[in-house]
């Protein structure tokens, strides 16, 4: 049976109906309709004439629960998220609105949050927390990366402290470092200050020698400083340790790469280098004494050390195919190393240590004399041999091997 219209709603005059006594159409035929001119197909009521009535609205949700969900998903003031939470309830029930599910949950996460804030305070957590907070705010929590070779400035122009950021710049310029290392520390809980800086400083001093293998380059004012991860930043997996170079005097600060290693030197550069370092390292096993005589049956046995690391230098000089304008400045090099090492063995068999100082002078004499000038000369390394200070230390233009005192 057909549906009639909603009460008081009339079809339309002139709608789809012929008036009475006309002829009906069939079933699915498009009927005429009076002062138009094309037939018009059949349609159901309600597209006919009816109108749309608008579906029930839905009740809002309440604005305190969507803040106790908030609150309790950024674990921010898990009191108040608990408090809003169940005054959303009440709203809820007395005015029919939506949000039970979200004050249900913002009540739970508060909860919890204030249970693990409750336990962090009776644990220590909340020391670390505010340690935390305290080191990002001053920057010290904060990571920065720098890359080998890299030269960089810092904000406020020092090394010292902590830094959260450098500008890395051109090398060429005035710059406050240069990166010449990097390592990572191991993983597990932070060692401590002390810790750290100890590693640090030891691997970083060894590394060096890679970075500037011409150690009579080194400028006497440049020192190695190091950046390492705090306690903070160890927690978000911070691990890298970059060693870098930089001035005593910040306010001088480099200009141009102290970088001297395989990337930047010629083949005969890095062959007469890697001969040095042979001696160099020898050299790191002296004996920890202020004068030979402290402790003379040490720098005897240490002496046989110098001796073996002179004769390897010198056959590594003479195995190496020079250019021929360098060839002859090395060859005769190489034979100051013979002499040298000849007085390094006398110094392992004197009887004092008068004897073993004069030794030694006579050797370094020959080791970075004349002769080393020339062949550096001739192979465009620097020229200028280190300075002897009065406790035997290097100091100046470069060297690494320390002066006698009896």
């Amino acid at each position: 049976m057909a549906t009639p219209p909603p009460s008081g709603a009339q079809p339309p005059q002139g709608g789809p109906f012929p008036p009475p006594g006309q002829p009906q159409p069939a079933p699915g035929q498009p009927q005429s309709v009076p002062g138009q001119p094309y037939p018009m197909a059949p349609q159901p009521w309600g597209q006919a004439w009816g109108r749309a009535y608008p579906a029930p609205l839905s009740p809002p949700v309440n604005g305190l629960a969507i803040a106790a969900l908030v609150l309790g998903l950024m674990c921010l003031l898990p009191g108040a998220g608990l408090v809003l939470g169940v005054l959303a309830l009440v709203q809820i029930r007395r005015k029919g609105e939506r949000g039970t599910g979200m004050a249900v949950a913002g009540i739970a996460l508060s909860t919890t949050g204030a249970l693990l804030m409750a336990l962090a305070l009776t644990t220590g957590g909340a020391r670390d927390a505010w340690d935390g907070f305290r080191d990002a705010a001053s920057g010290a929590g904060t990571t920065f990366t720098v890359q080998k070779g890299e030269c960089f400035d810092t904000p406020n122009g020092s090394l010292e402290g902590y830094a959260y950021d450098v500008d890395v710049v051109p090398c060429e310029g005035r710059h406050d470092a240069e990166v010449f290392a990097e390592f990572r520390l191991p993983d597990g809980e932070y060692p401590g200050d002390d810790e750290v800086e100890d590693t640090a400083g030891s691997r970083c001093y060894d590394l060096s020698a890679a970075y500037v293998m011409d150690t009579w380059a080194m400028p006497a004012d440049v020192d190695v400083y190091y950046y390492t991860p705090t306690r903070q930043s160890w927690r978000y997996g911070d691990r890298q340790v970059a060693c870098v170079y930089g001035n005593e005097d910040a306010e001088a600060g480099l200009t141009g790469s102290l970088r001297r290693d395989g990337t930047t030197l010629d083949a005969d550069q890095f062959a007469f280098l890697q001969a040095d370092a042979l001696l160099n390292e020898a050299f790191e096993g002296l004996p920890d004494t202020d004068y030979v005589g402290d402790d003379l049956p040490a720098h005897k046995a240490w002496a046989p050390d110098v001796v073996d690391a002179l004769e390897r230098q010198a056959a590594a000089l003479r195995a190496h195919d020079w250019e021929p304008g360098a060839e002859k400045a090395v060859t005769d090099y190489a034979k100051a190393l013979d002499r040298a090492r000849e007085e390094w063995q006398g110094a392992a068999d004197a009887d004092d240590a008068d004897e073993f100082g004069d030794h030694w002078d006579r050797a370094h004499r020959l080791t970075d004399g004349p002769k080393a000038v020339t062949a550096r000369e001739a192979l465009g390394l620097a020229t200028a041999p280190e300075v002897t200070d009065e406790d035997g230390t290097g100091e100046g233009d470069g060297g690494s091997e320390p002066r006698a005192q009896v």
